[in-house]
C-alpha cells in the first residue's frame, strides 16, 4: 500500500507504506528452541541426573549393589575426613595437578608456537605430536611399564652408562610411583595440546609477529608478549580441559600401573572413588569422595577461568 503526499506547488509523491507486521517474528527462535528439546532432555537425563545421584548416594549407607540401603546423613563425610588414605589421595592429587598441569601447558604452548612458525617438516611434526593421542590407554600403560619395570629400559640405560646405583623399581617405590604417573600424564597430553595451540596460533595475523621482530623483539618475547595475550582465553580453555582430564581421568593410569600403591603413595581421588565403589563395595564412601571431587573440579574451573580471562 502506498500513500500520496503533495508538497506545496509540486506533484504528488508516492511513499511506500511500511510492511504489515504479521506477529511471526518469534517463529524462528521458537523453532530453534523446539529443535533443542531432544538435546536438553538428553543432557538433563544423562548429565544432570548422575550429578544429583552422586549427592543422594553420598548420604546413604550402601555396602554393595545388592545390599540393603540406609540413610547415613553426614556419617559418610565424617568417615571420609577421618580416613588417612583420603588425605593421602588429596595430597597426591594436589601434587599431580601442581606439577603436571603447568609443565604440560607451558611446554605444549612453546611446542605449538614452534610448529605454528611452519619450520621445515612442520606437517610431519603435527602428525608425530598426535601419536600419543592415538594410542589406547592400556597400550600407553604397557609402554611405561616396559620402560620402568626393574629390568626395563630405564634401568638398562642407567646401567649402560655406569649409573647402576641409580636404578630403582620405579613403579614399586613409594618415592617414585607418583612421579611415574605424572610423567605418563604429561607425555599423554603434551602432544595433543601442542597441536591445539598450533591450530589457534595459525589464526593470529602474521603482521603482529613481524612488527614485533622489526622492533627488535626475539622469538621468546614475541611468543610470550605478543602471541600469548592474543590467545590467552584459548589457553584458559585448554587448561581447563587438561585440568579436568588430569583430575578425573588419572584413575585409569593408577589402576593399570600401580593400583594406588605401594600403600597409598600413588592413590588419587579419582582412583579412590573407583576403589571404594568396585573393590571395597562402599558406595556411600565412594560417592562422598565423588562429591568432594566434583566440588574441587568446579572450584578449579572457576579459578582457571578467572586467571586466564582477557584484561580488555
Amino acid at each position: 500500500m502506498t500513500t500520496l503526499t503533495s508538497p506545496p506547488g509540486g506533484a504528488a509523491i508516492r511513499h511506500p507504506a511500511p510492511p504489515a507486521t504479521t506477529g511471526r517474528t518469534g517463529t524462528p527462535r521458537q523453532g530453534g528452541t523446539i529443535l533443542a528439546i531432544p538435546a536438553l532432555v538428553w543432557y538433563a537425563v544423562f548429565m544432570i541426573g548422575p550429578v544429583i545421584a552422586i549427592f543422594v548416594i553420598a548420604a546413604l549407607h550402601w555396602p554393595g549393589m545388592l545390599q540393603p540401603v540406609s540413610f547415613a546423613g553426614l556419617g559418610n563425610v565424617r568417615t571420609v575426613l577421618d580416613d588417612p588414605v583420603f588425605w593421602d589421595a588429596v595430597r597426591n592429587t594436589a601434587v599431580q595437578l601442581a606439577v603436571a598441569l603447568p609443565i604440560m601447558i607451558v611446554c605444549a604452548y612453546m611446542l605449538g608456537y614452534y610448529v605454528a612458525q611452519k619450520p621445515p617438516g612442520h606437517r610431519v611434526i603435527r602428525y608425530l605430536l598426535f601419536i600419543p593421542g592415538l594410542i589406547s590407554t592400556p597400550a600407553k600403560a604397557m609402554v611405561f611399564y616396559a620402560a620402568l619395570s626393574p629390568d626395563g629400559l630405564a634401568n638398562g640405560a642407567l646401567q649402560s652408562v655406569g649409573l647402576g646405583s641409580l636404578t630403582d623399581a620405579w613403579l614399586a617405590s613409594p618415592s617414585t610411583a607418583l612421579a611415574c604417573l605424572i610423567a605418563l600424564d604429561v607425555w599423554s597430553g603434551i602432544g595433543f595440546t601442542a597441536v591445539l595451540f598450533a591450530a589457534r596460533l595459525d589464526s593470529v595475523p602474521d603482521d603482529l609477529g613481524e612488527a614485533a621482530q622489526l622492533d627488535g623483539a626475539g622469538h621468546w618475547r614475541t611468543m610470550w608478549r605478543i602471541h600469548f595475550p592474543v590467545i590467552r582465553d584459548y589457553v584458559g580453555v585448554v587448561t581447563m580441559l587438561q585440568f579436568l582430564w588430569t583430575l578425573f581421568g588419572s584413575a585409569q593410569h593408577v589402576l593399570l600401573l600401580t593400583q594406588g600403591g605401594p600403600g597409598s603413595s600413588s592413590t588419587t581421588l579419582s582412583f579412590l572413588v573407583y576403589q571404594k565403589a568396585f573393590i571395597a563395595a562402599d558406595l556411600g564412601y565412594s560417592q562422598t569422595v565423588g562429591v568432594i571431587l566434583f566440588l574441587a573440579g568446579l572450584v578449579g574451573l572457576l579459578a582457571i577461568r578467572r586467571a586466564f580471562r582477557q584484561n580488555y
